[in-house]
C-alpha cells in the first residue's frame, strides 16, 4: 500500500528516509549484531548515538555550553510541572500568558506548586490572537514568564519573542526546530518530540546551567534537572529507541539546509495553504493574520455538517488526520517538518474541489 500524506497534529509524520533507515538498521545496527532498542543505554554503541543526537540538536538550534540539554521521559505535560518544581520555591510567583488549550494545561499544573499569574489572555477572543505585549500585566517578583510558542489546537503562533527582563520559558513542542530560533532569549525551551523531532515518548528540555540544583525537595529524581545533567539525561534507562529516531531526524534536518532551510520551506507550504482559504469564500481561518501559525493550520467552512463528508472524501485520497480538534471542530491540517510540500498541493487541490461541488 502507498504511504499516505499524514496532517495528523502528533504523532506526525516522519521522513521516509529516516524510517527507511531505521527499517535497515532494525535487527542490525551497523554491525552489531543487534537493534538499537535491545542495547544497553550504557553500552558504548548507544552512549555515541546519545551524544551525536545532543550534538547535532545543539547544533540545529544553536545552543551554547551555556545550557544543558536533556533528553527525558514523558511528553512535554510533565515539564508543565518540571519547570516549577526546579525553578521555584514554595510561595513564589510565575507569569503566564494564555493562548490556548496547552497554555491552560500549564496554568493549572504550575499552579500546584507556585502562585499563578495570568499575565494575558486571549480567551475573551476565542484564542484568535496573542495579546499585545504592552498590555501583559507582569509581576514585579516573577521568578519567569511562560509561553506557548504554537498552539497546536488553536494556531496561533509568536512570530518574535518578548524581552521583558524577566527569565522566559517557552513550551515549544508543535514548532519545535521548524524555524531559527536565539535560544539566548530563554532561561528554558521543552518540546515533546511527537510534533517534529520523531515518535511519542521523549522530550528535549534545553535549560540554564545557573538555574539547575535548587530543585524543591519535592521534585521527582526524574524530573530534576541537575540529577538528569550529571546522569547525561540517564539517571534511569531513558527510551533509547525514540532517542535514536530523533537522532536519525536531526541529521536529516542538517541535510535539509539546517532550519533555514527547513523554515523556507515551512513558509511555503503554509502560504499555499492560507492562500487557498484566503481566496475563498467557502472556506475561513480563524486566526488572526498576525499571528498565524506556519506548524498548524485550522479551517472551517460554511456548514459544520459538510466535515464529515470532506474527511471521508480527504482520506480516500489519501489526506489523513484532518479532522479538527474535537475542541474546536472544522479542519486543521498540521504541516509539520516532515509534511512534503506535495502534501499540501495535493490537500489544496481537494479543497477546490470540493468548494466546487458544495459552494
Amino acid at each position: 500500500m502507498a504511504r499516505i500524506f499524514n496532517f495528523s497534529a502528533g504523532p506526525a509524520a516522519l521522513p521516509q528516509s529516516v524510517l527507511e533507515q531505521a527499517q535497515a538498521e532494525m535487527l542490525d545496527f551497523q554491525g552489531t549484531g543487534m537493534s538499537v532498542m535491545e542495547m544497553s543505554h550504557r553500552g558504548k554503541e548507544f552512549v555515541a548515538i546519545a551524544a551525536q543526537a545532543e550534538a547535532d540538536f545543539r547544533e540545529l538550534l544553536g545552543v551554547s555550553d551555556d545550557y544543558h540539554v536533556l533528553f527525558l521521559q514523558g511528553g512535554a505535560t510533565t515539564q508543565f510541572a518540571g519547570v516549577p518544581l526546579n525553578l521555584t520555591s514554595t510561595g513564589d510567583t510565575v507569569d503566564f500568558v494564555d493562548t490556548g488549550a496547552w497554555s491552560v494545561k500549564a496554568i493549572k499544573e504550575a499552579g500546584k506548586y507556585c502562585n499563578v499569574n495570568v499575565a494575558a489572555s486571549s480567551k475573551a477572543s476565542n484564542y484568535d490572537t496573542i495579546p499585545a505585549v504592552g498590555a501583559w500585566q507582569i509581576s514585579p517578583d516573577a521568578r519567569y514568564l511562560h509561553i506557548c510558542s504554537n498552539e497546536t489546537i488553536g494556531g496561533v503562533q509568536f512570530q518574535e519573542f518578548p524581552e521583558l527582563g524577566v527569565p522566559l520559558v517557552a513550551d515549544m513542542s508543535s514548532d519545535f526546530l521548524s524555524r531559527p530560533v536565539n535560544v539566548d532569549q530563554f532561561a528554558v525551551i521543552y518540546g515533546g518530540a511527537q510534533k517534529n523531532l520523531g515518535p511519542a515518548g521523549l522530550t528535549v528540555v534545553a535549560v540554564r546551567k545557573e538555574l539547575c540544583g535548587n530543585a524543591r525537595v519535592e521534585t521527582p529524581t526524574a524530573l530534576d534537572y541537575a540529577v538528569q545533567a550529571e546522569a547525561d539525561s540517564m539517571s534511569n534507562t531513558p527510551p533509547t529507541y525514540v532517542w535514536y529516531l530523533i537522532g536519525l531526524v536531526f541529521a536529516w534536518l542538517k541535510a535539509q539546509g539546517g532550519l533555514a532551510g527547513i523554515n523556507e520551506l515551512n513558509q511555503r507550504k503554509a502560504a499555499k495553504l492560507y492562500a487557498a482559504i484566503d481566496n475563498s469564500n467557502f472556506y475561513h481561518s480563524p486566526v488572526d493574520r498576525s499571528v498565524r501559525s506556519l506548524m498548524n493550520v485550522p479551517f472551517t467552512m460554511p456548514d459544520a455538517s459538510l466535515d464529515a463528508q470532506f474527511v471521508a472524501q480527504a482520506d480516500a485520497c489519501g489526506l489523513s488526520g484532518l479532522k479538527g480538534h474535537r475542541s474546536v471542530g472544522g479542519m486543521r491540517a498540521s504541516l509539520y517538518n516532515a509534511v512534503p510540500e506535495a502534501a499540501v498541493d495535493a490537500l489544496v487541490e481537494l479543497m477546490n474541489e470540493f468548494e466546487h461541488e458544495h459552494g
